[in-house]
């Protein structure tokens, strides 16, 4: 497949072929020569089903296969990981050339890292990374026709498991509350926290609708994120995730005051994130 540079000095490849669609195109557009003779590594790599391609070609097929079966915030965590903490240290290795010693070293790079004030990387973020780069190997093992996931044999780093966790007791929680009484919107945001045990996205989603008041019930169906500044509301954490939620009687007492004085409209969000609340702060 030649590659040539066409007279708006980008480059191309003449080459045509079929989509996912089964739409007959040409790639071009390039903007270096290097880039689309990647592109054509990696082009016959995925055409042969071969792994004898460099980690940031797979990056892009991975990329391709995954993402559509993934929520955005779930690809932006696992593309930041990816971009930062695979890509520069595999990313100009072939994927069938990555041996057990090599996972070795990234991992003591990682394992070395301080950020500012000497702080090291959590075990449960270090295992969240090495899982990600497990996924990528057995993602070219099942579809790329890599012989061997080479984590198997070096092992993984950190702990699937974190600290252990802290919890206000019932005192601490109240003297906290009684500091914030005279922020009406975020004192009721903290009694739902606390007393529901919800996730901060499922508050920052809940709207009047979600609340059945002569059950006393409130349904969590829906999650809140800032993605790309920009506010998306998506579906719970995980399918069991989606469920109803007794309340307690003053509780159910607190939020319907508030909605009637408020007077909010039933597919309002009654939590918005702003300079005047925020559950973070």
């Amino acid at each position: 497949m030649p590659v040539t540079q066409a007279e708006n000095g980008t480059w191309e490849i003449s080459v045509w072929y079929k989509d996912r669609q089964g739409e007959r195109k040409r790639k071009r557009g390039f903007a270096t020569k290097r880039e689309a003779k990647a592109w054509e590594s990696a082009f016959i790599a995925r055409q042969d089903g071969s792994p004898d391609m460099r980690m940031h070609d797979f990056y892009g097929l991975y990329r391709e296969d995954r993402m559509p079966h993934l929520k955005l915030n779930t690809w932006r965590t696992k593309e930041q990981i990816i971009e930062t903490k695979i890509l520069p240290f595999f990313g100009e290795m072939k994927l069938c050339d990555i041996i057990p010693a090599d996972i070795l070293k990234w991992q003591s790079q990682l394992l070395l890292h301080r950020a500012k004030h000497g702080k090291p990387y959590s075990d449960t973020y270090l295992r969240t990374v090495s899982n990600q780069l497990s996924n990528m190997f057995n993602h070219a093992c099942r579809y790329y026709n890599l012989p061997m996931n080479p984590i198997t044999k070096s092992g993984k780093m950190g702990n699937a498991r974190g600290g252990e966790m802290r919890f206000w007791t019932k005192d601490e929680y109240e003297r906290f509350s009684r500091e914030v009484m005279d922020k009406p919107l975020s004192y009721l945001a903290f009694e739902i926290l606390y007393w529901t045990g919800i996730r901060e996205g499922e508050l920052l989603a809940l709207t009047p609708a979600d609340f059945d008041f002569r059950k006393n019930q409130m349904s969590i169906t829906k999650s809140y994120q800032r993605i790309g500044c920009q506010d998306v509301i998506t579906c719970p954490k995980t399918p069991k995730s989606t469920r109803v939620v007794k309340l307690p009687d003053f509780l159910v007492d607190e939020i319907a005051e508030h909605l009637t004085y408020n007077d909010c409209d039933p597919d309002e969000r009654i939590f918005k994130v702003s300079k005047s609340f925020s559950t973070t702060r």
